[in-house]
């Protein structure tokens, strides 16, 4: 079967959860006999990677134009070279799936979170989300949520039936060190923080929490974000020698932070499932989360939840448990990963749905 996946930045993964998604997937999906092409906005030297076929096209770089005209030119490109099934992310391009569905190409749009609550937007940008939520519920061939609160608000808000397909991940640690050398960090001895560097992602709040504390640990605060300088001088703004923020950190510089901290702090509060949640919990991290329904949902009982006032309480209840209490939690986490959010499965269910969509269409013709 051919399929596209359009709407991330690309491939390889350098940027977010939606790009992550488009590589692991699109790899496995080829390895089951698939021929996939992922619309990309960066040139890469490798006309293939993983062995998905990426296709390049031109953006409009600016915060509010990025994803829709890089989206726009990747669906006329697609209208011109037809797939038997497109998957489109983030629920801005809703829109844009009206042309290839029209044309008898069938697609499936995955909606993320709740992006119109994000405080970077402004109104006009929210509004556009709010409409697109609504153009979501019948521009596609089917709508894919990837958190339960999230199928619930649009079977809520929009009385639409939405198809449940978590975010994956790996689980197990990895053995190698490299970035904590690069860094200063020692196995075990820093608290690790993994987020765009945005405000509703609160890695401000978590960076001043730390700072209040007596302990020699440290804190990597990992992540960049391409359109909040003023936001990431502020985070960065620190003479707490404990602190380390190199910036983005991907692929195995990033697994080893996950394997090797000593604890995890999920800040963020809008959106749906956090892959850099999941994947901190694969890798047997000790996650300690804000308590929103979303992570609670992904974390279960195997993280320890912080209201908006409670981090530093958390972050010293942490370093308070004992060893033994400590690798309960962190077993916790990797087990429910393997049960609940193995990409192979991940792969499967969207390797069904594809199918069935592909399916459908056939049968109509």
């Amino acid at each position: 079967m051919r399929i596209a996946i359009v709407g991330t930045r690309g491939i390889p993964a350098s940027y977010g959860g939606f790009e992550t998604f488009a590589e692991e997937l699109s790899a496995r999906l080829v390895e089951r006999g698939h021929a996939v092409s992922v619309y990309c906005r960066e040139r890469h030297p490798q006309p293939t990677w993983r062995g998905a076929r990426r296709i390049y096209l031109p953006t409009i770089r600016h915060k509010y134009f990025d994803t829709l005209a890089h989206t726009f030119l990747s669906t006329l490109h697609l209208l011109a070279h037809r797939v038997d099934a497109a998957l489109y992310c983030n629920g801005a391009n809703a829109i844009f799936t009206v042309a290839p569905r029209a044309l008898g190409m069938p697609v499936a749009l995955n909606v993320d979170g709740i992006e119109r609550l994000r405080k970077k937007w402004n109104r006009l940008a929210r509004a556009w989300y709010l409409v697109s939520e609504w153009l979501a519920t019948f521009c596609p061939s089917e709508v894919v949520t990837d958190a339960r609160t999230i199928e619930d608000y649009y079977r809520r808000r929009w009385r639409r039936a939405t198809v449940f397909i978590p975010y994956g991940a790996e689980a197990g640690k990895v053995p190698t060190r490299a970035v904590l050398d690069r860094l200063g960090l020692e196995p075990g001895s820093y608290f690790l923080y993994v987020s765009r560097m945005e405000p509703e992602n609160h890695p401000l709040e978590v960076r001043q929490a730390f700072e209040r504390m007596d302990t020699p640990l440290k804190l990597a605060l990992i992540g960049d974000a391409p359109y909040a300088s003023g936001y990431i001088r502020r985070v960065r703004d620190t003479r707490d020698p404990r602190i380390v923020s190199p910036g983005a950190i991907y692929g195995t510089g990033y697994h080893e932070l996950g394997s090797h901290c000593f604890a995890y702090i999920h800040a963020t509060e809008v959106g749906g499932t956090h892959p850099a949640l999941i994947e901190a919990m694969g890798r047997g991290a000790l996650v300690i989360y804000r308590d929103t329904p979303e992570n609670a949902e992904v974390a279960g009982d195997a993280g320890i939840p912080f209201a908006p006032a409670e981090l530093e309480a958390k972050l010293r209840f942490a370093l308070s448990l004992t060893e033994a209490e400590r690798e309960e939690f962190r077993r916790r986490a990797a087990d429910r990963v393997r049960r609940l959010y193995s990409w192979d499965a991940v792969t499967g269910e969207y390797e069904r749905l594809l199918e069935r969509l592909a399916g459908r269409k056939g049968r109509s013709r």
